[in-house]
């Protein structure tokens, strides 16, 4: 197929573009909790678009929501928002990406068992006390490494990496290893608290204290608002009850331990009848029956976006658990909006199976991915794939699940599918994940998928993340093409910033005054040219220059501010070739 008709059948197959400029929008902000209307974007509303232009969109500095777009004015805005992606086929997992798929392998292979308390139904572990189940005796005093020990462990690392994830803990402390140990019968009587048997117990509370106070004393020459181990463990004991998987174990913090009770309430004489009487091969018995290996099934599947009962229930779900949201502010219309409704026009590949196509096995457009163990739906990924991306925009997941880290895991599934599709599609190449806040602790997660790119706010240029962080350090809105290596250091050259940046923060007011003191300009302003903005007027399509002859001077001064607004949002090119529907 030659270049032209390429075009041709590209353009027919994919329409074209209807926008309506909904102008500047400012608002509460959900990120540094600002009383004042300080989040400051640019929307356009769409109810048509082709996958090409929001892809070129997104590289502008783009997202969606439902059918709203909205692109923040970083020079103004409260907390800028970078667009921020990586290569998938030179992505590099960390230790701890890698130890979040092993887990769900394990999970999968029935080596740990993550079923939410309400669903347990093995008799030993509700009846008896953890205790019985696990054993004691000589193994106690050997003080060896029993299978819940390590479960436990693992629930409390898991525990860490959500804190870090959601800003409760530095993104850049190294994290230490959690150990559980085995509490001796001699401390228990001085432990035990009431008629509860203390079991376990962590410390791990105070390394992380200490591994915080290193870096945050290496960063700031001092250390400052340090936590401490009691408010280290709260936070950490908080999130393992969102996980809620410890039947027959009650969860307590004191001076910055973390205890594990029997929750089963015991008697002196039973508890002394109990150690003495158990032997090894009761232990391993009851061990056995506590752990028992059962495999389970993973299914992910890729549907057009579409409204689901059973994806809207789970959503609810999450809202509610995980979110704190209230239940009156979640609603059928307010999800369709957020997450079903999509302006992507959907590409579908060539039914003869042309390479030339360049088009994935699935298509372009907007998906909704989903997560099945053994038939329930525990996470669904919503998504849009394009020509050169798949850009990830929400993940929503069972919090009876939420030790299994669905966010992370997910994000590994389609930097995957990313890779697993670019022999059917050379262009896809990128996994963008959305906005990247370097003020927001919350959003710093992003960047450990590394290699990953910042897209500069002036220039619309990617810079590496490793080359871009000494500017956000300092500021948060920064031109991050501006860096620049020489030898060996990193230069900021400001002349050309300074003049580009002060351009680029002019209001629209000003620049319709600018607009007006030259009448009889031929609405070149600014060095924009905007004569060849593409308008729909009446069911008709025509550029703007056409309408020139026919306008007052009025109109066209109003026409005029909002054009060159317009442009400066989306660009020259996609101003031409999007249309720009008048109200």
């Amino acid at each position: 197929m030659s270049s032209k008709k390429r075009n041709e059948a590209s353009s027919s197959r994919g329409g074209e573009s209807i926008v309506a400029d909904c102008g500047r929008n400012t608002s509460t902000c959900g990120y540094c909790k600002s009383p004042t209307r300080s989040s400051i974007s640019h929307g356009l509303w769409t109810e048509r678009l082709t996958v090409n232009d929001y892809q070129a969109l997104l590289d502008r500095g783009w997202r969606r929501s439902g059918c709203y777009l909205y692109k923040p004015e970083m020079a103004k805005t409260c907390c800028p928002s970078y667009t921020i992606r990586l290569r998938a086929s030179g992505f590099l997992p960390s230790k701890e990406q890698q130890r979040v798929r092993r887990k769900l392998e394990r999970f999968l292979d029935g080596e740990v068992d993550l079923k939410p308390r309400e669903q347990r139904e093995d008799p030993d572990v509700s009846s008896e006390p953890v205790r019985k189940s696990l054993g004691s005796g000589k193994r106690e005093q050997n003080n060896e490494v029993e299978p819940i020990m390590k479960d436990l462990s693992e629930q409390i690392g898991n525990a860490v990496e959500r804190c870090i994830q959601s800003g409760e803990f530095p993104s850049n402390i190294q994290i230490p290893k959690s150990s559980v140990k085995k509490v001796l019968s001699a401390k228990r009587k001085k432990l035990a608290e009431g008629s509860e048997e203390l079991l376990y117990t962590t410390n791990i509370a105070f390394p992380i204290v200490a591994a915080i106070k290193q870096t945050q004393t290496s960063q700031k020459g001092e250390g400052s608002n340090i936590l401490s181990p009691e408010t280290v463990s709260e936070k950490l004991l908080s999130e393992m009850n969102k996980v809620g998987e410890f039947p027959g174990l009650a969860i307590k913090v004191c001076k910055g331990h973390i205890n594990f009770f029997s929750a089963t309430q015991v008697t002196s004489s039973e508890r002394d009848e109990g150690e003495s009487h158990l032997s090894a091969t009761t232990t391993t018995k009851s061990s056995s029956n506590n752990l028992q290996v059962r495999k389970r099934k993973l299914d992910i599947h890729l549907k057009r976006s579409s409204f689901d009962p059973e994806e809207y229930e789970l959503y609810k779900r999450y809202q509610l658990r995980v979110h704190n949201d209230e239940p009156e502010s979640i609603s059928e219309n307010s999800y369709k909006r957020f997450l079903v409704d999509t302006p992507l026009i959907e590409v579908l590949p060539s039914r003869d199976g042309d390479d030339d196509e360049n088009v994935p096995p699935c298509g372009f457009g907007s998906y909704h991915q989903q997560y099945r163990v053994d038939g329930r739906l525990i996470a669904v990924g919503v998504i849009d794939i394009l020509p050169k991306c798949l850009s990830s925009k929400y993940l929503f997941w069972d919090p009876d699940f939420a030790s299994l880290s669905l966010g992370n895991y997910s994000a590994l599934q389609e930097i995957d599918w990313v890779k697993q599709n670019q022999a059917h599609c050379s262009t896809l190449e990128y996994y963008y994940l959305g906005y990247y806040i370097h003020s927001c602790n919350k959003m710093r997660y992003k960047a450990a998928y590394r290699p990953s790119e910042l897209l500069c706010p002036l220039r619309y240029q990617w810079v590496p993340f490793e080359v871009a962080k000494p500017l956000l350090d300092k500021k948060p809105y920064s031109v991050l093409s501006d860096l620049t290596k020489a030898s060996g250091t990193l230069v900021e050259s400001t002349s050309e910033r300074e003049d580009m940046a002060q351009r680029d923060t002019i209001d629209n007011d000003k620049e319709m005054n600018n607009s007006d003191e030259d009448s009889d300009s031929d609405s070149s302003v600014n060095g924009n040219d905007i004569t060849n903005i593409l308008i729909s007027l009446n069911g008709a399509r025509l550029r703007y220059k056409d309408l020139l002859r026919i306008m007052n001077m009025e109109f066209r001064k109003q026409l005029e501010s909002m054009f060159i607004s317009y442009q400066k949002v989306v660009g020259a090119e996609l101003s031409e070739r999007m249309v720009y529907e008048l109200q």
